[in-house]
């Protein structure tokens, strides 16, 4: 009985079948990497992307897919998310986006993934086929944990994963108190302030001491190796950031502990020292365009032209969705958050590769994913227009070289009730 357990396990947590060879025939090879393939064809072989060009040889036995008229693009990748960690915001049973506490870097977002989600085929549906599952703090969290990325096709999470960790995340506690905030408001969000940052020097002390005394026999603390990792440089250390006060402090802070790989994320500010980020080769990964302005002098439409004026700067940056528990229901409008920004100065090409190859950089998966190019994964989509277009509609999608479905709970609900009031047959 044992023995038949173990084989059991060991099927499900094995890597998806792949298909035999598929050649992807006539479509416009959207690579990313290395511009647009006119009419090209793809080979997918093993789950991998064997060859692309104008013309590539094939095996006999490869299913032929006629694709003319339409594009292939590489999977897009939320940079930013916290879709498989919730699933109805008012239901508290169903939302594991964040650990009880401050400090919490050894917590794994990608253990709390629930593969059954339903967001999950919505998001795929529009093309997100990857996403950078991120911890959230809490109320009084300081460092929420250890991110990963994910596949979204898979019976498990352990089936799902890319890489993990992909990074340690710190939310910056921000100093700025609005002006129209009450004094006691005002009062209690300068308590909590002090408390969050009172728990992250005292994080920093003791993992500098235990980085000392980790040699001389000291007992391991999952903490903080968890945390040396993100603070030497071995994983990126995502500093969640917004305003300009909190951004240079968290500059400061990054000469102070000299991280090694640090990436901003949020940045609404962060236009206003794009030179410094630029200098220093810190990138961004910005949220949704969709804001008002910050300050009272910004023009109205300042938070549209972040993207633009950061890359015209020589700031690498990503481009997602807010991680919120109403954001991973609405995952598959990233590529309008990149054409939010497109309408307002931002290449198209670097918008797209916003969305897909500079997120894998810097979450260390740029060799699977993020580009069309003979070697990575194929998790690629076939769109018949400009997939930052609303009206392009994704036809089909290949996660690892296995295709998926397409359909999701809105499209079957969709299908059953279009009949409900067809004309009932004559039984007599």
């Amino acid at each position: 009985m044992n023995r038949r357990l173990l084989v059991l396990a060991g099927l499900l947590l094995a890597p998806l079948a792949h298909a035999g060879a598929v050649l992807l025939d006539g479509a416009d090879l959207y690579t990313v990497s290395h511009g647009v393939i006119t009419r090209g064809q793809l080979l997918i072989v093993d789950g991998r992307i064997a060859a692309l060009g104008t013309q590539v040889r094939a095996p006999a036995d490869a299913l032929r897919v006629d694709l003319r008229g339409q594009r292939v693009y590489p999977g897009l990748l939320a940079a930013n998310s916290v879709l498989g960690l919730t699933e109805i915001e008012a239901v508290r049973a169903t939302d594991d986006r964040a650990e009880a506490g401050a400090i919490n870097p050894n917590a794994r977002a990608l253990a709390a993934v629930n593969a059954d989600s339903e967001l999950i085929p919505v998001a795929r549906a529009n093309g997100v086929l990857s996403v950078h599952v991120v911890p959230q703090p809490g109320r009084t969290g300081v460092l929420s944990g250890q991110s990963a990325v994910i596949s979204l096709d898979g019976w498990t999470w352990e089936q799902m994963r890319v890489r993990e960790p992909a990074g340690i995340h710190l939310f910056w506690p921000e100093s700025e108190i609005p002006d129209w905030a009450p004094a006691a408001l005002a009062e209690r969000m300068r308590k909590q302030l002090q408390q969050r940052r009172d728990a992250l020097e005292r994080a920093l002390h003791d993992v500098r001491a235990y980085a000392a005394a980790r040699g001389a026999g000291s007992a391991p603390d999952l903490r903080w190796e968890a945390l040396l990792p993100a603070l030497d440089g071995r994983v990126p250390l995502f500093i969640h950031a917004d305003g300009a006060v909190a951004l240079r402090e968290a500059l400061a802070f990054i000469d102070r502990e000299r991280v090694g790989r640090p990436v901003l994320v949020g940045g609404a500010d962060a236009w206003r020292i794009a030179d410094v980020l630029a200098a220093r080769r810190i990138p961004v990964i910005l949220g949704p365009a969709n804001a008002l302005p910050r300050h009272r002098g910004d023009a109205i439409d300042a938070a549209y032209r972040i993207a633009a004026r950061l890359a015209q700067a020589g700031v690498r940056i990503a481009i997602a969705n807010a991680a919120t528990a109403m954001a991973a229901a609405n995952e598959r409008n990233l590529p309008y958050q990149a054409a939010s920004y497109v309408a307002y100065g931002l290449d198209p090409a670097l918008a797209l590769r916003a969305i897909t190859l500079t997120p894998a950089e810097l979450l260390g998966v740029a060799d699977r994913l993020g580009s069309l190019d003979a070697g990575k994964d194929a998790t690629l989509f076939v769109a018949d227009g400009d997939i930052l277009d609303a009206r392009t509609q994704v036809r089909q999608a290949w996660i690892r070289g296995r295709p998926v479905d397409l359909q999701t709970r809105q499209t079957r609900l969709y299908q059953r009730y279009r009949q409900k009031y067809a004309p009932v047959p004559d039984q007599g």
